[in-house]
């Protein structure tokens, strides 16, 4: 673990653990969480022998909560300079959510010759926010609603949004981990309200359809049937069109926040998709 500062002065924290020699995985988080979010997947690699590497976000976790840059594309050079500073090449880059737009622009404008596959989780590209190009967008009032309850009360709405639509617990028979919406709470409250509050823009209404065509490696986009954070059918199912190399797979019954829902299925099918 470590820290790098960027050019425009920001310290950003980072993991970077198992054997250097071999190849990386990088995990980018989603909002309002750090690293930590991984560590389900990070363990999963680090026995499988691959070196795992994840930051913090800037504003986020444990880096530097600094009053601006919170777009994708400081996001996407953020990430850039964690890669250039440990050198990564070959590496698969894995992100959830807004962490899939991080790696999509990053992949698309930073990663060339460094980047061997990459990897898109109930992820927010091509573009979430409805607009008369976008009409299967979420409007524009949800967002507004997000800002709205995060700046009343960042601690009960960071409750509201893991105990319920994020994991799926809101569901009927849902299978509720007191534990699992602790930590979110946690991840979330380490962060930035002004990184957060200026981050659901970055998420929501960057425009990502470019990035997407950009990509020229090998791309595996995943997303639960049953997401209620990132509407499906307005999300993997247009970027997989725009992909050059892109294979998508679906679950039934999945929310949003699978990979810490159902890891054993999703570490295998990263595993598979890194290895073939």
């Amino acid at each position: 673990m470590g820290t790098i500062t960027t050019k425009d002065g920001v310290e950003i924290f980072f993991k970077d653990w198992g054997p250097k020699e071999a190849q990386p995985v990088v995990f980018h988080h989603g909002w309002p969480l750090s690293a930590d979010d991984w560590d389900a997947q990070m363990l999963f690699f680090l026995a499988k022998g691959y070196r795992v590497v994840a930051h913090d976000r800037r504003g986020h976790g444990r880096s530097s909560q600094v009053s601006d840059g919170h777009d994708m594309d400081h996001y996407a050079t953020d990430a850039a300079a964690v890669a250039d500073h440990l050198d990564l090449r070959n590496a698969v880059h894995i992100g959830h959510s807004t962490g899939g737009g991080e790696v999509a622009r990053y992949v698309a404008y930073h990663g060339k010759g460094r980047v061997a596959k990459a990897v898109l989780i109930s992820s927010v590209p091509p573009l979430m926010l409805k607009t008369a190009a976008n009409p299967g967008g979420t409007p524009i009032e949800v967002f507004d609603g997000y800002r709205q309850a995060l700046a009343a009360n960042r601690a009960q709405f960071y409750i509201d949004v893991a105990a319920g639509p994020f994991y799926g617990f809101n569901r009927p028979g849902a299978t509720v981990s007191q534990g699992i919406i602790q930590n979110w709470w946690r991840q979330g409250m380490m962060g930035s309200a002004k990184a957060h509050y200026e981050g659901i823009k970055a998420f929501s209404e960057t425009d990502q359809t470019e990035d997407l065509k950009a990509i020229a490696v090998p791309t595996l986009v995943l997303q639960g049937e049953d997401d209620q954070v990132v509407p499906i059918d307005d999300a993997s199912r247009l970027a997989i069109k725009l992909l050059k190399h892109g294979t998508l797979k679906t679950y039934p019954g999945y929310p949003h926040g699978m990979c810490t829902t159902h890891p054993d299925v999703i570490n295998q099918d990263l595993l598979a998709f890194i290895k073939a």
